[in-house]
């Protein structure tokens, strides 16, 4: 089978900072490859992903993001590029739309952001003619009368993940400086529970940093400090040798790849019982759902009488690459098969 793959134009892949969705982006199209398949992704100029890659923005757009007319010129370079391969997997907002324009195509979205009301009329426009894959059940809960063709949730490859044993003796946020993302709670759980946090996130936009200015910087300290916008090696390095995972999140969100990056590394992870968090720890085995900050406070001292083994496990099992590109292939293999 010959793949193509449409990536926004946000960011490179992989996204040398943060990029969730680019990260995802990455594991697949290698996973692809490696499953014995041509892959061709449709990308921006500075992307370094090891498979077949075309583009026409030299850059990444990041300081544009969400503006119409970047995305449109990258959707419509794509589609012409990529009139050789057998389907088309986008995972940008407007290609799923601007597809239309080839009725023999077979194109598959994932929606990796949430079902606002505005998306979700456009998903409900597009569902009969491009199958959508959600990334939770949390993420399609919301829009339970929307046609989505499979939930696929994100793996990612252990083996890239260094096991730590948490020697760190601190306690780790990874997030964008965001209210929903919760890094103010992290603050006040570990500043409860006694325990050094480290803060590592994006910080560039104008909202980010009143967020920062207002409820971050007058909670850091010696035993409370930001690492800033930390690169993959950085994050990996953290991630090892923290005791635990903080994801105090307040929204529903889609899935959470930290979570599983956290665990890949041996590390619990406690969560809030929201979005796909539910889905993504095992309760008293790979991590806690908490109910608020002094339950995860409380929840703190115990992360260290988890078996990081089994933490490691969950991501070489359900939570590979493995799984969720066979998912990713079967979808498409029945697509084909129409």
């Amino acid at each position: 089978m010959r793949v193509g793959i449409v990536a926004p134009p946000w960011a490179p892949v992989p996204p040398p900072l943060y990029g969730g969705i680019e990260q995802a982006i990455d594991g697949l199209a290698r996973g692809f490859q490696a499953a014995g398949h041509d892959v061709v992704m449709f990308t921006t100029g500075d992307s370094t992903s090891p498979v077949e890659r075309r583009w026409l923005l030299e850059a990444s757009e990041g300081y544009r993001m969400g503006y119409t007319v970047p995305e449109l010129r990258h959707v419509i370079a794509a589609y012409e590029q990529l009139d050789d391969v057998d389907v088309v997997h986008d995972h940008s907002v407007l290609g799923p739309v601007y597809a239309e324009r080839f009725p023999g195509k077979k194109v598959v979205t994932t929606i990796h952001g949430p079902f606002n009301d505005e998306l979700t009329d456009i998903y409900r426009r597009i569902a009969d003619r491009v199958p959508i894959i959600a990334i939770s059940h949390a993420q399609r809960a919301v829009v339970p009368d929307l046609p989505i063709a499979k939930v696929i949730h994100h793996g990612i490859d252990a083996s890239a993940f260094p096991r730590g044993e948490g020697s760190g003796g601190y306690c780790l946020f990874l997030g964008r400086m965001n209210p929903d993302k919760g890094a103010q709670r992290a603050a006040v759980a570990a500043r409860k529970a006694g325990v050094p946090l480290v803060m590592a996130g994006k910080c560039r936009e104008p909202w980010e940093h009143q967020f920062f200015d207002q409820e971050i910087a007058p909670n850091l300290s010696d035993d409370i400090r930001y690492a800033g916008e930390v690169p993959h090696e950085e994050k990996v390095r953290l991630l090892a040798g923290a005791a635990c995972t903080l994801f105090p999140i307040r929204w529903n969100e889609p899935f959470g790849l930290v979570m599983v990056e956290s665990l890949a590394c041996g590390t619990p992870v406690l969560a809030f019982k929201e979005g796909a968090a539910p889905e993504v720890i095992e309760h008293g085995r790979t991590g806690y759902l908490c109910e608020d900050e002094s339950d995860m406070a409380e929840f703190i001292a115990a992360a260290g009488d988890l078996d990081r083994a089994d933490c490691r496990a969950a991501v070489e099992g359900y939570f590979s690459m493995e799984r969720c590109v066979g998912e990713h292939l079967e979808l498409f293999e029945g697509l084909l098969k129409r």
